[in-house]
């Protein structure tokens, strides 16, 4: 399993020419790496006087950063899945043209496999990045720039999911179903940089302030 690798065995699995795991699991990590920071910072600030008010509402916030951590982890190694599972399609054989009519059909079930995947990485990451605002506000001075980091980090995941999605749609035959995911990821795009730059205003305004 990939998510179990040491940082550097990850990293050379990466820097491998092979073409798993990619950009897709790298996406899932990064959105796992900013639950992780965000989870961070909430203990940094529940138990702390200072921050009292904030404290159900941040204990409510790492119990979802946790949840959205387990589950970006486990997106590390089901998106190198996705992308065997479209290899293994092209592979099989066409020559009749029952063969033909099955591969095409196990073609555009591994693409459709193949793009549900990253975007359930990007709607991680999306709802990460509304954690991180809300962790930027609240959570301790101290840490705010790892708020900060973890908003970044949760906009490249969620940007990296996008472009996996994208570049799979064009294995799917249904055309009413592509156009209705890329309405989908462009409104998620668009609201996830509003959200993100809402958190890093935060941040700077808190860093600021000190």
């Amino acid at each position: 399993m990939l998510a179990k690798l040491s940082l550097e065995e990850f990293a050379a699995r990466l820097a491998a020419p092979a073409p798993t795991p990619g950009g897709g699991s790298a996406a899932a990590l990064a959105g796992a790496l900013s639950a992780a920071l965000l989870a961070m910072v909430c203990d940094l600030t529940v138990g702390k006087k200072r921050y009292r008010e904030h404290e159900e509402a941040l204990r409510a916030i790492r119990e979802r950063a946790e949840g959205l951590r387990k589950d970006l982890l486990v997106l590390v190694d089901r998106d190198a899945q996705a992308y065997d599972a479209v290899m293994a399609a092209l592979r099989l054989p066409a020559g009749s043209e029952a063969e033909k009519g099955a591969r095409a059909a196990a073609l555009s079930r591994a693409n459709i496999f193949a793009t549900e995947t990253p975007m359930a990485t990007a709607d991680a990451c999306a709802a990460l990045i509304g954690l991180a605002v809300e962790v930027a506000h609240r959570g301790n001075a101290n840490a705010v720039s790892d708020a900060g980091t973890a908003a970044l980090l949760a906009y490249a995941g969620l940007r990296g999911g996008v472009m996996n999605v994208r570049i799979n749609l064009k294995g799917i035959g249904d055309e009413e179903r592509v156009a209705r995911i890329r309405d989908r990821v462009r409104r998620l795009e668009v609201e996830a940089e509003r959200r993100r730059e809402e958190a890093l205003a935060a941040v700077a305004i808190r860093i600021g302030g000190r």
